[in-house]
């Protein structure tokens, strides 16, 4: 069944061998060649990759910074405008309260005047009834100038209050 030709075995190897030599020196240096290439390919792949994946995370950590600076800047805006507020309320206060106080100064002035007036008109109404009054009881008339100063010594002589 089996038989062994010798010099199909001879043709055999010497094909296999030559087949062999032709795709060792054009097959198989171009498909490692290739095969290099790829896994140059995929390294390079690979490293840029991991060159995105830094940079990344360094564009994130720089992202994180800036927010935290925008965050004081944002807290440093806040208490220097609330600052601002209440320097800008306690001016208004003490100008409103200066302000009152030269009201309040300006009426007890002219309450004042208006005091005096009072006391001088009620003086000269009660020289007035006083030279009535003396008039009728005297039955008499006394000249103006004669009324007015015994009116005036009277009421120096009358106490302040």
């Amino acid at each position: 069944m089996f038989e062994l030709n010798p010099g199909l075995s001879i043709w055999t190897t010497v094909i296999f061998v030559t087949l062999i030599v032709v795709l060792g020196r054009f097959g198989w240096k171009p498909l490692l060649r290739s095969l290099k290439e790829r896994e140059d390919g995929i390294r390079d792949a690979l490293d840029q990759a991991e060159k995105a994946r830094v940079e990344a995370a360094e564009l994130l950590r720089q992202n994180e910074l800036n927010r935290s600076q925008a965050e004081e800047q944002y807290q440093k805006i806040v208490r220097d405008a609330r600052s601002m507020a209440e320097k800008t309320k306690d001016e208004i206060v003490a100008k409103a309260r200066q302000q009152a106080q030269r009201e309040i100064e300006a009426a007890k002035d002219e309450i004042a005047r208006d005091l005096e007036s009072a006391k001088q008109q009620l003086r000269g109404e009660v020289a007035d009834l006083a030279v009535g009054i003396a008039e009728k009881i005297l039955d008499e008339s006394l000249d103006r100038s004669k009324h007015s100063k015994i009116v005036d010594e009277y009421l120096k002589s009358l106490p302040k209050n």
